[in-house]
């Protein structure tokens, strides 16, 4: 049985470092990357409070398409340079939205989102693997050190359930 409870009473870092660990576990010895990007998505959507969506988006060659997700059913193509997560994928930034309407262009798949947080994956030889997209109920919900805490994680994902699985 897996656990997904932080301690509440430690700081953003701490938490982070807590979630660190327990995708290390949960991934580490796993070798299909759908099943890692599944149990990945599962942990942070019920790990973190407040949130309504968080999953991957993995780019085809030519947009971004829905991978595994826990939430609301989302859309399924964005368009690179579309939306939050088209313009992460297309900048290789990672984008840290505290109103999404106030976004220009942001696509709602799901209208209780009022705030987002999309992290670009890049392979080691610097090519587009998609983007991890986190969206909240709550304005303001991420700030620079969830921003630091989503970027350590899919540096893991991609070290350990991206990277030499099949």
């Amino acid at each position: 049985m897996f656990s997904t409870t932080l301690n509440p009473h430690v700081s953003k870092a701490q938490q982070y470092d807590e979630l660190l660990a327990q995708a290390r576990s949960l991934t580490s010895d796993e070798t299909d990357r759908i099943a890692n990007a599944a149990n990945f998505a599962a942990l942070v959507y019920h790990s973190l409070a407040d949130l309504n969506w968080a999953g991957f988006y993995f780019f085809d060659g030519a947009e971004l398409v829905v991978g595994p997700f826990q939430g609301k059913p989302a859309c399924v193509r964005i368009a690179l340079g579309k939306g939050v997560c088209g313009t992460a994928a297309q900048t290789r930034q990672t984008h840290v939205v505290p109103d999404v309407h106030a976004f220009a262009g942001h696509i709602a798949c799901d209208s209780a989102s009022q705030s987002e947080i999309v992290v670009p994956l890049v392979a080691d030889d610097g090519s587009l693997v998609g983007v991890w997209d986190v969206d909240s109920p709550s304005l303001n919900r991420f700030d620079a050190e969830d921003a630091k805490g989503m970027e350590a994680l899919c540096t893991l994902f991609m070290a350990l359930a991206w990277k030499g699985s099949r």
